[in-house]
């Protein structure tokens, strides 16, 4: 081939590489817009000022902090795809986590489905078995947050129980109780269900050489193998370890945040293992936390003597650090994503 024939083929493969960096972009700004949209002014105005008064080098520890938490999620779910027989790199892996939480803050759960979308196509590894790692890795972390709460209520029993009673414990029930609120709905889903396993079982063996029937078997299957991976783990000192680093580092960006302002830096570890898991609570209930993690952080310390305005505005500071990180380099793993190339080669 000579280099005349190879010049419109550069040309088209540059042209697709600009219009997809543009899409990319574009992508990033829209989830920007639905990650503040809800914002009201006064609570921009409370971001800005809290700014203003904060201690900077501090802060920049905290979204450092963040970045590795992530680095080390990463490293965690690469061993989930070892029993499988995949090896993902390490930077598409990043990339595609960092997307993915990105994704989470314009549409709570897109960020699984971006994240696993992006592993298949760029490590080739199946979309149903990616996403059933991700649901073995968020039970894993449940489980993790829960026996935090545990160790909090035995820690810091005598400071927060009030507040539990009053604030946590309402709102955990109502959003329960909102996924079963309808009876009817569920009993007829259950209903359902089991009038079709009962047909499937009975034209189970005349539909089994149909394609369709096939494809939802494989679908079933990669899911299965990817719930199951957490039990073949190769290497579980090393998965600990991670796990232990990633809640470590969630615990150290809360903390640090303490020394933004001098009220708030001579609280106790007590302290920030409450706004921690309280925090998360925040982030669990309402999209990224927004709105509702800052003024569970205000509560929180409230109960720890600091005052409303200076807990809010530490709540602000959190909030909005652990926020900035994700669009940041969210943003730039999409750019990157853009440029990069998959397991065929194709940009």
């Amino acid at each position: 081939m000579t280099l005349v024939d190879q010049q419109p083929v550069t040309l088209r493969s540059k042209v697709i590489t600009f219009i997809k960096f543009i899409i990319f972009f574009a992508l990033g700004i829209l989830i920007i817009w639905l990650s503040l949209r809800n914002l009201t002014p006064s609570e921009k105005d409370e971001i800005v000022n809290s700014f203003r008064v904060a201690n900077y080098s501090w802060i920049i520890l905290v979204v450092v902090l963040g970045i590795f938490s992530h680095v080390f999620r990463s490293l965690r779910w690469i061993l989930f795809f070892e029993p499988m027989g995949y090896k993902p790199s390490f930077k598409n892996t990043f990339y595609a986590v960092m997307v993915g939480y990105f994704a989470n803050l314009g549409i709570p759960r897109l960020g699984e489905v971006t994240r696993c979308g992006l592993m298949s196509k760029y490590e080739k590894i199946p979309f149903n078995k990616g996403f059933g790692t991700v649901i073995t890795e968020r039970a894993l972390d449940m489980t993790v947050f829960v026996l935090l709460f545990f160790l909090m209520i035995l820690t810091q029993i005598g400071t927060i129980h009030s507040y539990l009673d009053k604030n946590i414990y309402p709102r955990m029930q109502g959003k329960i109780s909102d996924s079963f609120s309808n009876s009817v709905l569920m009993l007829g889903l259950i209903i359902f269900f089991v009038v079709l396993i009962f047909l499937f079982s009975i034209i189970r063996k005349r539909i089994r050489h149909l394609k369709l029937y096939l494809k939802i078997k494989d679908i079933i299957i990669g899911f299965w193998h990817g719930l199951r991976s957490l039990a073949q783990i190769r290497r579980p000192f090393l998965f600990i370890f991670y796990t232990v680093c990633i809640w470590g580092l969630y615990f150290l960006m809360t903390y640090f945040c303490f020394y933004c302002f001098p009220q708030t830096s001579g609280l106790t570890i007590g302290a920030g293992l409450s706004a921690l898991v309280l925090g998360s609570i925040g982030i669990m209930i309402t999209p990224g936390g927004i709105g509702l993690y800052p003024a569970i952080i205000q509560e929180t310390l409230l109960l720890y003597g600091i005052s409303h305005t200076t807990g809010l505005a530490l709540g602000w500071i959190s909030w909005t650090a652990q926020t900035f990180m994700i669009i940041i380099v969210g943003i730039i793993s999409l750019l990157l994503l853009s440029f990069n190339k998959d397991r065929n080669g194709k940009a």
